[in-house]
C-alpha cells in the first residue's frame, strides 16, 4: 500500500493518479475535502498529518509514504506547523510502520535560505536522513500553475498583474505534471532510495516574463504593474501579521529575488527522458 499524505492537493492528486493508472493500491491522508475526480478505488483518510492518532491509521500496513503536504495555503496551517512539523510527524509515523518515505522538497532547499518553506524543508529532510528509514528527496522549482494564479489574481479589473520586487531573477518554472510524474518515477524505482534528486522547467524566465506571459496568454493588453520591494515589506509586516496566508506569500516573493538559482540540468540528469512542459504550454492548458 502507498498513502499519499496531502493527495487530494495539487500535486498529490495527480500523483494519486498516477500511481493508480499504474495499477498500484493507494491510499490518501487529506484533512481537507476530497476532489471528485480521484479514481473510486482510492481509499481515503481524512486526518490531520501533524496529529499522530490520525498517522497511526492512515499508515497501517503502509509500504511506502509519499508526502506532498503544503502549509502555505488552507485554514489553520503555516509552513512551520505542516512542511516541518507535519513532516516530522509523518517521518516518525512511517519509521515505526517500516515504510519507505518519499519527501517532495524545494529546490536550494537549506538552513538560510531566504524562502521560509525552503527552510522548513532543508529541515524535515534532515530529520528524515537522521531517522534511517528508506528514503528519497524530491526537490522541485516553484510551480508554474500556482505562480500563474497568483499573478493572474492580482490582475483586477485592469487586467493588469502585479509583480513583486526587483522581479528580474530566472527563475525555471516547473509544471506541476512533470513534478508528479518524477514523483512516480522516485516512488516505483528502487535505485533512487538514498537519493536526493531534483526537477526544474526547461526555461530561466523572470517573475515579470512570468505575468507577461500570463498576458499574453489570456489576451491583455499593456505591462504588468510592480510593486517594489519597500511596498512588500510594509505589507508583510501589517497584513502578514493579520492575515498570515497573505504574509506567507508576500515573504515568497521577496525571497525570489534573493533565493540561489536553479540549476538547468538537474532534470536531464535526474529524470533522463523526462521533457518537461513549456510555460506556454502550461498557460495554454490553463492551471
Amino acid at each position: 500500500m502507498i498513502v499519499v499524505a496531502g493527495g487530494t492537493g495539487r500535486l498529490g492528486s495527480r500523483v494519486v493518479r498516477r500511481l493508480v493508472a499504474r495499477g498500484e493500491p493507494v491510499r490518501v491522508l487529506s484533512r481537507g475535502h476530497v476532489s471528485a475526480d480521484l479514481p473510486g478505488e482510492v481509499e481515503v483518510v481524512r486526518g490531520d498529518v501533524r496529529r499522530p492518532a490520525d498517522l497511526a491509521r492512515a499508515l497501517e500496513g503502509a509500504a511506502l509514504v509519499v508526502s506532498a503536504v503544503q502549509g502555505m495555503a488552507g485554514r489553520d496551517v503555516s509552513v512551520e506547523s505542516v512542511d516541518r512539523d507535519g513532516n516530522l510527524e509523518l517521518i516518525r509515523a512511517a519509521r515505526s510502520v517500516g515504510a519507505d518515505v518519499v519527501l517532495m522538497s524545494v529546490t536550494g532547499a537549506s538552513a538560510d535560505h531566504p524562502l521560509e518553506m525552503a527552510r522548513m524543508k532543508y529541515a524535515a529532510e534532515q530529520a528524515l536522513l537522521a531517522s534511517g528509514s528508506p528514503s528519497s528527496v524530491v526537490r522541485a522549482a516553484a510551480f508554474a500553475e500556482l505562480w500563474a494564479e497568483i499573478v493572474e489574481q492580482t490582475a483586477g479589473r485592469a487586467r493588469r498583474p502585479l509583480v513583486f520586487g526587483s522581479a528580474d531573477r530566472p527563475i525555471w518554472w516547473v509544471s506541476v505534471d512533470d513534478v508528479a510524474e518524477a514523483a512516480v518515477r522516485v516512488v516505483l524505482d528502487p535505485s533512487y532510495r538514498g537519493r536526493t534528486v531534483e526537477i526544474v522547467g526547461p526555461e530561466g524566465i523572470t517573475l515579470t516574463g512570468l505575468a507577461s506571459a500570463v498576458m499574453r496568454a489570456r489576451g491583455w493588453p499593456g505591462r504588468p504593474r510592480r510593486v517594489p520591494r519597500l511596498a512588500l515589506q510594509c505589507g508583510a509586516a501589517t497584513v502578514g501579521r493579520v492575515k498570515p496566508q497573505i504574509g506567507t506569500m508576500l515573504r515568497a516573493s521577496l525571497a525570489m529575488d534573493a533565493s540561489p538559482p536553479d540549476d538547468p540540468a538537474v532534470t536531464r540528469r535526474d529524470f533522463p527522458g523526462l521533457e518537461p512542459i513549456p510555460l506556454a504550454e502550461v498557460l495554454a492548458r490553463g492551471t
